[in-house]
C-alpha cells in the first residue's frame, strides 16, 4: 500500500517533467494545463503515500479534492485545447473550470471530518474509510460527478477522436497509437470505483499506477518524432 503510490508518485512527476519540456518548445496552452493536471494527479498519490503512515485531515482533504475531483478535470481541460479550434471556446471553459475548481477548494477543505478520524487504520486504504471521516455536502458530491464526467469525456474522448483522425487520413501512425494508450491509460483510474465498490479498495492505487505509466507511454508514442526515409534524388 505504501509502494504502489509511491511509483506512481515518481512516475507522474517525470510525466509532468516531460510534457513541460514540451511546452518550454511548442509553448501550447495545452500542454501547461496538462502539466496542472498532472500535477494533481501527483498530489493525490503523494498524499496516499503519506496517509498509509499516519493520519492528516489536510492530506486526505487535497487527496479527496485533488484525485477524485480535479485530476480529470484538468487533464481533459488540456485535451480541449488542444483539439477546440473556434476562438475564446476553450478559454471560456477554462475559466468556467479554474472558477469551479476554487469553489470544490473551498467546500472541501472546509468541510469538518467526523469522530471516525479519530480511529483512522494506517493498514487499510483510504478509499475504504473517506466516506466516514470526511464530511461531504450534496454540492460537493454533485461537483465530484460532474468534474469526473467531463474530465472522462474530454481526455478519453479526445484521444480516441485524434486517433480515429489519424487512422482516417493514413498519417503518423505514431501519434494514432499514442492516442490510444492515452485512452487506455485514462479509463483505468477511472475505473477505480468500481473497484472499491467490489470491495478492492487496494485497486485504486494499482489502477492508478497503469493509468499513469499507460498514459505516460501515450505521450511518449504520441510526440516521437518519425524520420521518414527519403528515396536518393536520381543522379542528372
Amino acid at each position: 500500500m505504501h509502494v504502489i503510490p509511491f511509483i506512481s508518485t515518481l512516475v507522474t512527476l517525470a510525466f509532468a517533467a516531460a510534457v513541460f519540456r514540451r511546452y518550454l518548445v511548442k509553448h501550447g496552452p495545452h500542454l501547461i494545463i496538462w502539466c496542472i493536471g498532472l500535477l494533481f494527479y501527483c498530489i493525490g498519490t503523494l498524499a496516499e503515500v503519506i496517509l498509509g503512515f499516519s493520519f492528516s485531515g489536510l492530506m486526505l482533504k487535497l487527496w479527496y479534492l485533488s484525485g477524485a475531483m480535479l485530476t480529470a478535470a484538468w487533464l481533459g481541460q488540456g485535451t480541449v485545447h488542444l483539439l477546440v479550434r473556434k476562438r475564446g471556446v476553450a478559454l471560456t471553459l477554462t475559466g468556467v473550470l479554474t472558477a469551479v475548481s476554487l469553489l470544490a477548494a473551498g467546500l472541501v477543505l472546509l468541510a469538518p471530518l467526523t469522530p471516525a478520524a479519530a480511529s483512522y487504520n494506517v493498514t487499510q486504504a483510504i478509499s475504504s474509510q473517506y466516506k466516514t471521516i470526511l464530511t461531504r455536502s450534496g454540492l460537493t458530491i454533485a461537483l465530484t460527478i460532474l468534474l469526473n464526467i467531463y474530465g472522462t469525456l474530454t481526455l478519453i474522448g479526445g484521444a480516441i477522436y485524434s486517433a480515429f483522425i489519424f487512422w482516417r487520413r493514413h498519417v503518423l501512425l505514431n501519434r494514432m497509437i499514442g492516442n490510444i494508450l492515452i485512452a487506455v491509460g485514462a479509463m483505468a483510474p477511472a475505473m477505480a470505483g468500481s473497484f472499491v465498490k467490489m470491495g478492492l479498495v487496494d485497486g485504486l492505487y494499482l489502477s492508478e499506477l497503469i493509468g499513469v505509466v499507460v498514459m505516460y507511454i501515450g505521450f511518449i508514442q504520441a510526440t516521437t518524432v518519425v524520420v521518414q526515409e527519403t528515396a536518393p534524388a536520381a543522379a542528372s
